[in-house]
């Protein structure tokens, strides 16, 4: 745990370093972003252990596809458009202000400060450490203590890489979270639930402090009624909620489904859970559980569902018999769910999917629009009109239409939430951007006649600005 004496220590360590050298060169830059790549690629099986510990079952494959794989992509785009992306920027100058020039240059914030969370503690961690450090910036970063022994090795292993006024990582629970929200950033990035981010934002406004909250929410998967392969949508929906044990910001928090296809899908969900896991326990590719506290609320968010009349199904294969943890959570389907059910109003977090029957689309939107924007919406069909329907009438952070979760892995997409979702956007260029300052700057030309525009004002005033006018 980092007091936070010591906490305070590093931050004006990194703030007097970002003001005595504001500028970060380009081979500084890359310097950095190599020396992380290193990081990773060195310690990539040491790091995928951590977080099969901190788990208690979570297999190398699976960090590797949603954790190292996406990271690596990030670093990737990252590098190749680094020179491209740092260039000032020329600006048209309006006829009013020639023969000046203008141009936008684009400079270090300073220091950034990062919290991780828990459910992908790399990618959600280093991604955004990277798009910092692309950006020029020196960085902090305040790891989840839900997943300790993932959080205690990229400190160690970021203090081998780094100096401490670059990068330094800083560990505790929620004190030491409170106190790092708390420090002058210029910039602070947090990953993690709607609650923990309204204090973040509170804590943030004390200073100013510009922020970007990536949250999470109520995110609407639909079949619509021109869906023709219903067991490829279900393949694919099923792959979206069950990855990481529906321990995704993004994955499907409850489905939207026609009326009339309620059998036909539960029936093409089973077969889809069955094919990708064969077994539940004991199986690497099926993640557990975080800790004993998650399992609880999810079996609590069922017990509650059922006490209000709701049906759930349990959608996993026959158990083979083998001895696996007990937080590993058998995928289930619920049926007959209602508004007031806490599974209809908390974000799952879980192997759960709620199923909503519909009969127009008309319901369909205004479900959608009578809660808090999602930070994902899915929609599976053929008919191009219905689609473009749900996509107008609907305001969400992203959206993957017939699939799930990948426009996450779009690196030239913006990741983000909109009102409860989240606060702004990264990756590629518009990550960048949101860890850079952008400088205008207006250089005056020698043949400037601008004393025509000084007072005293009079007859040539009004007679210029009649021209001026005329010219707009």
């Amino acid at each position: 745990m980092t007091p936070p004496s010591s906490l305070r220590d590093v931050f004006d360590e990194q703030f007097r370093a970002s003001r005595v050298a504001p500028a970060t060169s380009l081979d500084e830059r890359r310097r950095r972003l190599d020396l992380l790549s290193r990081l990773v690629d060195e310690h990539a099986s040491a790091l995928a252990d951590a977080v099969n510990t901190d788990f208690g079952g979570r297999g190398a494959a699976l960090t590797e596809i949603a954790d190292m794989f996406v990271l690596r992509a990030t670093l990737v785009e990252l590098k190749r458009n680094l020179a491209r992306w740092s260039r000032p920027r020329r600006v048209r100058t309006p006829i009013y202000l020639q023969p000046a020039s203008a141009r936008i240059e684009r400079q270090p914030l300073g220091v950034v400060g990062i919290i991780g969370p828990w459910n992908y503690p790399l990618q959600l961690t280093l991604g955004p450490i990277a798009t910092a450090l692309a950006a020029g910036n020196r960085v902090m970063i305040k790891p989840s203590e839900i997943t300790p022994r993932t959080s205690a090795l990229l400190a160690e292993l970021i203090a081998k890489y780094f100096a401490e006024n670059e990068v330094a990582v800083v560990q505790g629970g929620a004190e030491v979270a409170s106190a790092f929200a708390a420090l002058p950033f210029d910039h602070l990035f947090f990953t993690g639930s709607t609650s923990v981010g309204r204090k973040v934002a509170e804590s943030a406004a004390r200073n100013l402090t510009p922020i970007t909250l990536e949250l999470g929410g109520k995110s609407p998967c639909i079949v619509d009624v021109s869906c023709a392969d219903l067991a490829d949508a279900a393949f694919k929906i099923a792959h979206g909620k069950l990855l990481n044990s529906g321990q995704t910001c993004i994955a499907p928090d409850y489905l939207l489904l026609p009326r009339e296809r309620e059998a036909a899908f539960e029936q093409a969900y089973r077969a889809a859970v069955a094919q990708m896991y064969p077994q539940i326990e004991g199986n690497a590719d099926y993640a557990a559980i975080v800790n004993d506290q998650h399992r609880a609320r999810l079996t609590g968010l069922l017990e509650d569902a059922q006490a209000l009349g709701a049906h759930v199904v349990d959608v996993g294969p026959a158990s083979t018999g083998e001895a696996g943890t007990s937080r590993r959570m058998r995928p289930v389907l619920v049926s007959g769910v209602r508004p007031e059910m806490r599974l209809m109003k908390e974000e799952i977090f879980g192997p759960v999917l709620p199923v909503v029957l519909y009969d127009q689309l008309d319901e369909v939107l205004a479900k959608i629009n009578t809660g808090p924007r999602p930070l994902a919406l899915y929609w599976f069909g053929q008919d191009a009109e219905r689609r473009d329907e749900v996509l107008q009438g609907t305001v969400s952070g992203g959206v993957t239409v017939n699939d799930t979760l990948l426009h996450v892995a779009h690196e030239r997409l913006p990741f983000g939430g909109v009102g409860e979702s989240g606060l702004g956007a990264y990756h590629g260029e518009t990550g960048f951007l949101r860890f850079t300052h952008q400088k205008s700057v207006l250089l005056q030309s020698r043949w400037a006649q601008g004393r025509l525009l000084y007072p005293p004002y009079g007859a040539r005033f009004a007679r210029v600005m009649g021209w001026i006018r005329k010219l707009l």
